[in-house]
C-alpha cells in the first residue's frame, strides 16, 4: 500500500479527491491533505509519504517550487501534477524534477482513477527495480568488494572468517565444505599508446569471457581500474595463472589494440585477506607501470613482504578506524595485545619500528583530517619527532610511550571533531539570526557558504536546537515579526519584507500558524490591553 499526500487550494475538488476515490481498492492510503503549497511541504517533510499529488498552482508556493523543495526534504517522494493549465512551459518545468505524472483538469474522478492506477503501476516498477537491484548488489558484489576495499578488515579473527565462508557458500562462490580453495587478486588497467587509462566498465564482461575458461572467479570495475578475484586450488594456480594472465595480456592487444599493466597478489587461504590480496595485487600492478606494462607478481617484486606485512599494515589500519570512531577502550586493547605479541614473540627489529611508523602515520591522517585550522594543523613538529626518538629506545618502554600518545591524540582528535562541528553549526544557527530577512536564504544557500553539506548541517541544527533548519528560520523570522508588531506602527506588508516574505498574505498565514492569531489581530488584542490599562 502506498502512501500519498493531496495538496490543492480548491477545497471542494481536494475533498472529491480524497472522498471519492476507492483508494485502497487502487493501492493507495491518504495520510494527509494540504490546502496550500507551505501545508504540502509540511506534510511531505513529516509523513514521508510514496506519493504527493498536487496542484500546479497553489499559494504561497507554486507547484514548481514545492516540487524543488521536496527534492531536497525528501527526494524519495514521486510526485504528480494535477493542473488546469496546459502550459508546455510548466511541463518543461516539471521534467527536471523528474515528475511521475502529469494531469489535466477538468478530469473527472473516473479519469483520475485510471490515471493513478497507471502511476501505481510506475511505482511498482521503481520499488521492483530497487528491490531487484538491491537483491542483485546484495549478492556477490556486495559481499566481495568490501572484502576487497576495506582496510580495516581483521583477517585474524576466526570466528568472523567461519561467518565469511559461510556467506561465500551461499552466494555460492565456494562449495559447502570446500577449504583447500585459495584466493588470487588480479588488478589490470589497459592502457593507449600514450600511457593513458582507458579502462572502461565495459571491460569487465571481457575480462569475464577470458577468466571463465580458467577458474571460478568475480569481477568488477572499482577505482578506475579492473579487479579480479580467482578462486581455486593451489594446484590450479599453479597450473594456470601464468597461462590466464598471458591470454588477458594477449587478448586486449589483439581484439582491443590496447596494453595491460596487469598486478597480481600472492594466494590467501582467508576471505579476511582480500583487502591485503587487493593492495599486492594493485602494488604490483604499479611495478608493472614503471616498466611500461605487462604482468608484475608482488611475490616477484616483494619476496619478503608477506605475512609479517600484512599484520602491520591490518594492526595500523585498525588503530586508524578506533581513532576515527572515538573507542578508547578498544584501542587500548588493541595496542596491548599487539605489543605484548611483539615483545614476546621472536620478532625482528625492523617489524617492531614498521609498527610504530605505521601506528604513528595513522595519528597523523585522522590529525590532520579533523583539524579545521589550515595552519599548523594536526601535529606539531616537535611533537613527531620526539615521537621517532622513541624506535631507538626498548620496546617495551617505546610501546608505552607510543600507547600514551594514541590515547593522548584520541582525546585531542575527539576535541577537534566537537569544537569543528560546534563551530559550523554557531556560524549557520548566526548566518540564520542574522540573514533571515533574506527571502531566498535556505539550507543549501547556508550550508554551501559554511563548506559542509546540507545533510551535515541540518542534522547538526536538529541535535543542537532540537529544530529543523526551515523550523528555526521561522521562528527567528515571527519573533522579529511579533516584535515589530508589538512596538512599532510599521505595515502588515513592510513587516512582512524586512522578515523575508515577499508574499504578505503568506507572511499573514505563516504568523497565524506559529502564533495563533494573525498580525492583525494581534495589534488589535494589544490595543484592546493597552486600553484597558488607562
Amino acid at each position: 500500500m502506498y502512501t500519498i499526500v493531496v495538496a490543492d487550494d480548491e477545497e471542494e475538488l481536494r475533498s472529491a479527491i480524497v472522498r471519492r476515490i476507492n483508494w485502497e481498492e487502487i493501492g493507495f492510503s491518504v495520510v494527509g491533505e494540504a490546502e496550500n503549497g507551505i501545508e504540502a511541504l509540511e506534510l511531505v517533510d513529516r509523513l514521508e509519504p510514496d506519493l504527493l499529488l498536487t496542484d500546479i498552482r497553489m499559494p504561497f508556493i507554486s507547484g514548481i517550487e514545492l516540487a524543488r523543495q521536496v527534492r531536497e526534504v525528501r527526494p524519495a517522494t514521486q510526485i504528480a501534477f494535477l493542473s488546469g493549465y496546459d502550459d508546455f512551459t510548466y511541463a518543461q518545468q516539471a521534467i527536471q524534477y523528474n515528475i511521475i505524472s502529469y494531469l489535466l483538469k477538468p478530469i473527472t474522478m473516473a479519469e483520475l482513477t485510471a490515471e493513478l492506477v497507471q502511476i501505481k503501476r510506475r511505482l511498482d516498477t521503481i520499488f521492483a527495480e530497487f528491490a531487484q537491484r538491491k537483491k542483485e548488489s546484495g549478492g556477490a558484489e556486495e559481499f566481495l568488494l568490501p572484502l576487497l576495499m576495506d582496510s580495516s578488515q581483521d583477517s585474524s579473527d576466526k570466528e568472523r572468517e567461519e561467518r565469511l565462508y559461510k556467506t561465500a557458500r551461499e552466494l555460492g562462490l565456494v562449495q559447502a565444505g570446500e577449504r583447500v580453495n585459495r584466493f588470487v587478486v588480479m588488478a589490470v588497467t589497459l592502457l593507449d599508446e600514450s600511457g593513458s587509462n582507458r579502462t572502461e566498465t565495459g571491460h569487465v564482461h571481457a575480462m569475464d569471457t577470458i577468466l571463465e575458461k580458467y577458474a571460478r572467479h568475480k569481477v568488477f570495475f572499482a577505482e578506475n581500474r579492473i579487479v579480479a578475484l580467482l578462486i581455486a586450488t593451489p594446484a590450479s594456480f599453479e597450473k594456470y595463472l601464468h597461462i590466464l594472465c598471458d591470454d588477458i595480456l594477449q587478448s586486449v592487444k589483439r581484439i582491443l589494440g590496447l596494453s595491460c599493466c596487469m598486478g597480481v597478489s600472492r594466494e590467501t587461504a582467508e576471505l579476511g585477506g582480500l583487502n591485503e590480496a587487493y593492495r599486492e595485487a594493485v602494488n604490483a600492478m604499479r611495478y608493472a607501470g614503471r616498466t611500461g606494462g605487462g604482468i608484475r607478481y608482488i611475490a616477484d617484486e616483494e619476496p619478503f613482504g608477506g605475512t609479517d606485512m600484512e599484520e602491520v599494515m591490518r594492526i595500523a589500519a585498525l588503530a586508524e578506524e578506533l581513532l576515527r570512531a572515538g573507542n578508547r577502550e578498544a584501542l587500548e586493547e588493541l595496542l596491548d595485545r599487539e605489543f605484548a605479541k611483539l615483545s614476546t614473540e621472536k620478532a625482528a627489529r625492523e617489524k617492531r619500528s614498521y609498527l610504530l611508523l605505521e601506528l604513528l602515520s595513522a595519528v597523523c591522517r585522522v590529525q590532520y583530517a579533523v583539524s579545521s585550522e589550515t595552519e599548523g594543523r594536526g601535529l606539531s613538529g616537535e611533537l613527531l619527532a620526539r615521537q621517532l626518538t622513541l624506535l631507538d629506545r626498548p620496546f617495551p618502554e617505546a610501546a608505552e610511550a607510543f600507547k600514551k600518545f594514541c590515547l593522548m591524540s584520541m582525546e585531542q582528535i575527539d576535541e577537534e571533531k566537537q569544537k569543528s562541528s560546534m563551530d559550523a553549526c554557531d556560524r549557520a544557527l548566526l548566518m540564520i539570526r542574522s540573514g533571515f530577512a533574506d527571502p531566498d536564504i535556505s539550507l543549501v544557500s547556508v550550508s554551501s557558504q559554511i563548506g559542509v553539506s546540507p545533510n551535515y548541517l541540518s542534522a547538526l541544527i536538529k541535535k543542537r536546537t532540537g529544530s529543523s533548519f526551515v523550523d528555526y528560520l521561522t521562528g527567528q523570522r515571527m519573533e522579529e515579526a511579533r516584535q515589530q508588531l508589538l512596538h512599532t506602527d510599521k505595515k502588515i506588508r513592510e513587516i512582512s519584507e524586512s522578515c523575508g516574505y515577499n508574499d504578505q498574505h503568506y507572511f499573514s498565514y505563516c504568523f497565524k500558524k506559529y502564533a495563533g492569531v494573525s498580525p492583525n489581530a494581534l495589534r488589535r488584542q494589544m490595543a484592546e490591553s493597552a486600553g484597558e490599562e488607562i
